[in-house]
This record gives structure tokens, sequence and C-alpha cells, in this order.
């Protein structure tokens, strides 16, 4: 069998600095995360200085990374007057809030953004656009069980990892506390051109797009990646972030004439229809997948589900609310049907004919 081709999304940084669009500077982070090699930071500068986007990692390590690409650039720290984060996973916002504290630069997100490590908490003082009360979620999903498996004794272990971790993080973190929210369709002054901020739920219920117009570029975040489809979870992302996911990929793939497409892992890219068209045929296949063995094995468990569509080396929770996020979308359309086992397990069989 043919090995399977190397993913952009997992090559290493490279350190160079390149123009990536008109004004546009990627600095690629270094990372180690599941299937990530890097996360591309944009600067762009302007008259009064720089805006930076998505600074990468929280901890010392990420932190003199991000200042040596900085200098490669020919950007001060204290010329940055603005920072981006496009949605709340710490690749993206974990240095957020050191660099905006060291520059006293402005902090920018999505209204609906909330700390990863207590995604719950919302300043009560903030209004939330764009996302319906019922998908705002009510508890951190790090610290409580699966809702398709309470009795998982595993799950325990987790949040007792969960909290020692974060006791770890806060003596190198500093917190991202946004300055100003944004909304979908509002302009942002980046570069000294007017960008529009896109509001794309479904990787997470806050994740913010950039659309430039003048120059056709789309600053796309983990929403569309070149050559890997961004994790869905059906944890704390909303009643059916599927369906939010698919509708946000419709929205972008209709902006337009997009010139270019700056991905926040693997390189720019040109087609964005053609992109979103392969994603949601992903996206399809696997519910087809889910309904196979559905009808071949009748109700099953979410993590047995789980390891129809996932090879066994990823099977565990992240490829556990991945299949939930499916299960959940089919069962609101009327697809599929939900059973408790009395076990404190959820139980889910797909029907034979669907139109997803």
């Amino acid at each position: 069998m043919a090995p399977h081709p190397v993913r952009q999304e997992r090559e290493p940084a490279r350190p160079e600095v390149t123009e990536v669009a008109t004004g546009v500077l990627r600095l690629q982070l270094p990372i180690d995360m599941p299937g990530l090699g890097h996360v591309n930071c944009y600067a762009v500068a302007d008259r009064r200085g720089c805006t930076v986007v998505d600074p990468g990692l929280p901890g010392l390590r990420a932190w003199r990374a991000l200042q040596q690409r900085l200098a490669a650039a020919g950007v001060r720290v204290r010329d940055i007057h603005t920072v981006i984060v496009t949605h709340t996973h710490p690749d993206h916002s974990g240095t957020a809030g050191r660099l905006a504290k060291a520059a006293g630069a402005e902090l920018v997100t999505h209204s609906a953004f909330r700390p990863w490590w207590a995604p719950q908490a919302l300043d009560p003082c903030d209004e939330v656009h764009d996302v319906h009360p019922d998908d705002l979620p009510e508890r951190n999903p790090f610290e409580e069980p699966p809702p398709w498996d309470d009795s998982s004794i595993p799950a325990a272990h987790e949040r007792v990892r969960w909290r020692l971790q974060r006791i770890a993080l806060a003596r190198v973190f500093t917190p991202p506390r946004p300055t100003r929210r944004v909304r979908d369709g509002e302009v942002i002054r980046i570069g000294d051109r007017d960008w529009v901020a896109i509001h794309t739920p479904g990787h997470t219920l806050e994740h913010l797009c950039l659309y430039d117009p003048t120059e056709a570029t789309l600053l796309s975040g983990d929403h569309v990646l070149p050559t890997i489809t961004p994790h869905i979870s059906g944890l704390g992302e909303g009643r059916d972030p599927l369906r939010h996911y698919i509708d946000s990929l419709d929205k972008v793939a209709g902006l337009p004439d997009i010139r270019v497409v700056l991905p926040a892992h693997g390189h720019p890219f040109t087609d964005i229809a053609g992109r979103v068209d392969s994603i949601k045929a992903h996206h399809i296949e696997r519910m087809e997948h889910l309904r196979e063995a559905s009808l071949s094995l009748g109700p099953q468990t979410v993590a047995e589900l789980s390891h129809h569509l996932f090879r066994k080396a990823v099977w565990g929770p992240m490829a556990e609310s991945e299949t939930y996020a499916h299960l959940e979308h089919l069962r609101l359309l009327g697809d599929a049907e939900r059973y408790d086992d009395g076990k404190g397990r959820l139980l889910y069989r797909v029907q034979a004919s669907s139109a997803a």
C-alpha cells in the first residue's frame, strides 16, 4: 500500500518570513499538536504600526519563537497596535494575551469568544451577537463527563489531568481578554484597508474569518484548511455544530472573487469553492459510513461507532466528539434515533435512507 502523502498542515514551521498577499506577512510558529506542525501567524503593517493575527501557543518557548519571527519581519512588539484571534484554541489564542499586554495593543475577537480553559465563562456584561442563546455552552466539557457516556471512568481521569494542567499553565499563561468583540459583517481596519469580520461557527462557536474585498483575500483561520478537514466537536460548540460548519463553508465560498485564502495551517491556496466542496463531501461520506455501520450492527454507542470512522491510532475523546457531532446532526435531521441504555450511555441507530 502506498504511503499517505504528508499533509501540509503537519509540516514543521519554517523560519523565513514571506509575503503571501498584498502587505500580509506569514510567520510560521512551531507547535506540536495532533496532526499539526505549525501555526501561521500573520502580520500586516500600516501607518500606525502593525496588526498580528493568531500569535500562537502559550509558554516561554512559543513566546521566544514569536519574538524571533517578528524580528525577522522587522516588527517590534511596541509597534503592534492590534492583536486579532480567530478562535479560542490555544495554538491561536495562547500568546495573544501576553502579546497584547506587552504591546499595549487592542485584542480583537468575535463577540462569542470565551476562554478555552473555562468555555462557559462569558462576562455578563458582554453582549453576544450572531449566536443563538441555546447554542452557548452551559458547562465546561473538559470537567464534565461526555454526554454520550457519563459512566466513563476515564472521563474522571481526564478531569483531574485537566485541572493539574490548568494549574501548571497559570504560571506561564496570560489569559487573552478581548478589548473589542466584533460581530458578523463588522469592519476592522487592518493594514490601511477595511477588512470584514466573517463569523464562521462550526470548528468553534466563535470562529472568525477576515475578508479583504479590496485585495480579495480571506484569512480563513481553521475554518478552511488546504489538505485536512478541521475537527468538528460535538462538545460546547452549539446544538448542531456540523450544520453550523456546513452553512459557514457555503458562506465563505459565496464571497465574491477570492484570489487567495490564507489558512492558519498549511500554505495559501486559491480554489476556495473546490476546497469547500471537497470538505462537504468528506462529511457526507462520514455520515454514510455511520449509516452503513448502524444498518449492519444495530444500535451502537458513540465510541463503538467512532471506530468505524477513525483509524485505531486516533480512537479516543476527539474521535468520539466528532462522531457525536455527526450523529446529532443526523438525529436533528430526523435521520437517526437516540436511546439511553440505562447505564449512562447513549445508543444511536441511523435510518436506512436519508438526505444529509
